[in-house]
């Protein structure tokens, strides 16, 4: 086999990217991030929504889970405003339903301060998050502890995350503008 003869077991491997047309620029690593991210969304959201219906609370989406934890978050009311803002939501009637869903289903209740509506776990709601913490624990928590990762690593790598979604945002602002 001549040098310029390569066998497949010899050819690099990578970038892992979902569209070699946009690795091809600048900047390849940025196309492993964001195909790694779209795999973890994908697998956080049926996560979520079968951990939900194995606590009980069947017939939930992703982001009526990701509301319900965040109405929980800390026992206080939130407004609408407010979820949206922590879980950087721009289309707020995506929230609107995901609320008046929950509120059907008995997870919580919706109230006022001053002149805006607020969102409140109720007992049903606060049930379902501490069976869907403990499934979490069990299902999620336990084996990835096994895998020995550093959680400080895993603590940088969530705050660089935070900041990459930033410029994500300012790129989005710029593209609406165009």
């Amino acid at each position: 086999m001549s040098d310029k003869t390569e066998t497949k077991a010899e050819l690099p491997i990578g970038p892992v990217v979902s569209a070699a047309h946009l690795a091809s620029g600048a900047m390849p690593a940025l196309s492993e991030i964001e195909f790694a991210v779209t795999m973890m969304v994908n697998a956080y959201h049926r996560w979520m929504v079968r951990c939900m219906a194995a606590s009980g609370s069947e017939g939930l989406g992703p982001l009526d889970v990701l509301v319900l934890h965040s109405v929980n978050h800390r026992g206080r009311a939130k407004t609408l405003s407010d979820i949206c803002l922590v879980l950087n939501i721009e289309d707020t009637h995506t929230v609107t339903y995901a609320l008046k869903k929950l509120e059907k289903a008995g997870l919580i209740a919706s109230g006022r301060r001053g002149k805006e509506k607020t969102a409140e776990i109720t007992p049903s709601g606060e049930t379902a998050c501490l069976e869907y913490r403990r499934l979490r624990e069990a299902l999620l928590v336990e084996p990835m502890k096994a895998l020995g990762l550093d959680e400080t690593e895993l603590s940088k790598l969530a705050a660089t995350l935070r900041l990459v979604s930033g410029n994500y945002d300012q790129a989005a602002r710029a593209a609406a503008a165009m």
